[in-house]
């Protein structure tokens, strides 16, 4: 089975985050991702997922954080 790879802006729309968080995800071992003989970053788009949280809304599943609390 071949594994499908975008690129940093797919991923980024794919998921609904910025590039930022893509490399953080990258830096941090979340995403995998493979570099280009020419040197581009290409995501594996199955280790991108989305899940719902309990109110239906699509979250990005690679990196979710829960606000600290305050109380």
């Amino acid at each position: 089975m071949e594994r499908r790879a975008i690129s940093i802006a797919q991923a980024c729309t794919s998921v609904g985050v910025s590039r930022r968080t893509i490399y953080n995800w990258m830096s941090a071992g979340k995403v995998q991702y493979v570099r280009t003989a020419g040197g581009a970053v290409r995501i594996f788009e199955d280790s991108l997922w989305r899940r719902q949280d309990a109110g239906g809304t699509d979250v990005a599943a690679a990196g979710t954080m829960a606000a600290p609390d305050v109380s």
